[in-house]
């Protein structure tokens, strides 16, 4: 069955271009919706803080990727999928990052959980990373390798800048487990289309003609 591409990865781009222009209009949006200390008891904000960017720089570099990477996921495992990976890495990302940061926002630790499905999926396919065309799960290497520095620095109380690195590794990290998941489902239907289907009724007439 061939699975129909909705184009799920832009119109999210859109809903997050679009209320970035409603953060650069309205002074104080962004403060009812970011993820800070009161998103415990405002749970609606480790979903609502997916949307939001600290500047122009930062939305065009998630939406170039979640554009790019998210319509790829899409097309391999269909816009359901697609969308549990994007929300559920995405959340789960913030509830651990709400541990470690005083406030955070951006789409980051949902795309890196489509990278990380990515990687499991086709982990051969080829990016255009660091300037270089290399296989993803390469390219995922060398991003977790830089986030890891990234949250030793910041851990260690010599932050090398306000990147969410922590936010990042554990989008990928979810991310992986559904990429996990999804490979071995995939695999477990190929093996079983290689069986010989035979119509009922072809069988039925054979026996007819042949076993009286």
């Amino acid at each position: 069955m061939v699975m129909k591409f909705s184009f799920y990865a832009l119109k999210l781009s859109l809903i997050i271009f679009i209320v970035f222009i409603i953060q650069v209009i309205f002074s104080g949006f962004s403060e009812l919706f970011i993820l800070n200390e009161q998103s415990f008891s405002q749970f609606w904000r480790f979903l609502t803080s997916i949307f939001l960017h600290a500047d122009l720089l930062h939305l065009l570099y998630n939406l170039f990727a979640l554009a790019l990477f998210g319509s790829i996921l899409e097309s391999l495992v269909g816009k359901l999928k697609f969308l549990v990976v994007f929300f559920v890495s995405g959340i789960l990302a913030n509830l651990v990052s709400i541990n470690f940061y005083s406030n955070s926002l951006g789409a980051s630790g949902a795309i890196f959980g489509i990278i990380g499905a990515l990687i499991m999926i086709r982990p051969t396919m080829f990016v255009w990373a660091f300037g270089l065309p290399m296989p993803i799960f390469v390219a995922g290497i060398l991003w977790a390798v830089g986030d890891f520095i990234g949250a030793v620095g910041y851990l260690s109380g010599n932050p090398i800048n306000n990147t969410g690195n922590i936010a990042h590794l554990s989008g990928m990290f979810f991310g992986f487990i559904f990429g996990l998941l999804f490979r071995n489902k995939n695999t477990k239907n190929k093996k079983l289309n290689y069986g010989i289907v035979m119509d009922e009724r072809y069988m039925r007439d054979w026996e007819e003609r042949n076993l009286k």
